[in-house]
């Protein structure tokens, strides 16, 4: 398999307009770590930008995925890129 990167960011005011799709978001998350899909995934720390680690067959399924998500389908994730990665280290 192979792992991809996700890099996005968040609308303004992130933090509050988040909050009732949080628990579905954490929920599905959750689920895509216990599958070995999702690696690692989080916030910067000025929470303007999420990135994330994914290891899947392909592109498209991380895309799947982050589409699926309730903060890209309720505009909490506004623009996003995946690019393959090549794990050194």
């Amino acid at each position: 398999m192979a792992k991809y990167v996700l890099w996005g960011c968040y609308c303004e005011n992130a933090l509050e307009k988040r909050t009732p799709y949080r628990e579905a978001h954490l929920q599905g998350l959750q689920a895509q770590k216990d599958k070995g899909i999702l690696l690692a995934l989080g916030p910067t720390t000025d929470n303007q930008k999420v990135f994330g680690i994914y290891e899947a067959e392909d592109e498209a399924t991380v895309r799947q995925l982050i589409e699926a998500d309730p903060y890209w389908q309720n505009g909490i994730w506004t623009e996003y890129e995946v690019h393959a990665w090549n794990q050194v280290f």
